[in-house]
């Protein structure tokens, strides 16, 4: 069995369940609730000790086993379960999408994650949506220049990728803050072929159990 704990609207846990889905791997989310400091409690830092998620919990030799980090976990899946790949085989391609990703993973998301945004509006008295708006717009006109080079129906070539795991949620995330999409054709046309791959809507924030109805 494998869980997932997750918070429904984390990026870094929906690139996971996209790499779940993708692979056809069924899973237990076990939800939790950042906004709430779940993830800071002893039992949880046990399982993550800087207090982020997701963390896949598989069984391990001698009980229940960790992973932290979402590079890792697909990394780890990708290792286990080789069908249906993430990374291209060829060594430049799988470089490729592997910077693809981390163009999202190290150059965006940090810049919109909830402790970064909750320290820049109660200490700091700053606009986190200026910030966000500000870091994480120059990352997408980054990724797209990027992208220009490398895509085909998908972020690299025509097969779908580890870097169209970190599109996805990257995007995703980037309206939560009313990012502007101007520029960014690549991006979306990659995104809606991606939407319509079978089973990665599932993985979608708005379709877990943990998430908040939409207030009309």
């Amino acid at each position: 069995m494998i869980r997932l704990h997750s918070y429904y609207r984390s990026s870094a846990s929906y690139r996971v369940r996209l790499a779940l889905a993708h692979k056809d791997l069924p899973f237990e989310t076990v939800p939790v609730s950042i906004r709430d400091g779940v993830q800071y409690a002893s039992d949880y830092l046990e399982k993550n000790p800087i207090g982020q998620v997701p963390v896949l919990e598989i069984e391990g030799e001698n009980g229940p086993a960790f992973i932290a980090q979402s590079v890792a976990i697909i990394e780890y899946l990708e290792e286990c379960y080789p069908e249906q790949p993430l990374l291209p085989k060829a060594r430049l391609a799988r470089a490729r999408a592997r910077e693809l990703a981390e163009l999202v993973n190290a150059g965006m998301q940090p810049f919109q994650n909830l402790s970064v945004t909750n320290h820049l509006r109660d200490v700091l008295h700053a606009d986190p949506k200026a910030w966000v708006q500000l870091f994480v717009g120059r990352g997408l006109l980054a990724l797209e220049r990027r992208a220009k080079t490398t895509a085909g129906a998908f972020m690299l070539g025509d097969t779908p990728s580890i870097a169209d795991v970190f599109l996805l949620p990257q995007l995703y995330g980037a309206r939560r803050f009313d990012v502007s999409m101007q520029g960014l054709d690549t991006l979306l046309r990659v995104e809606a072929r991606a939407l319509a791959l079978p089973r990665w809507d599932q993985a979608h924030p708005d379709r877990q159990p943990d998430a908040e109805p939409v207030v009309q």
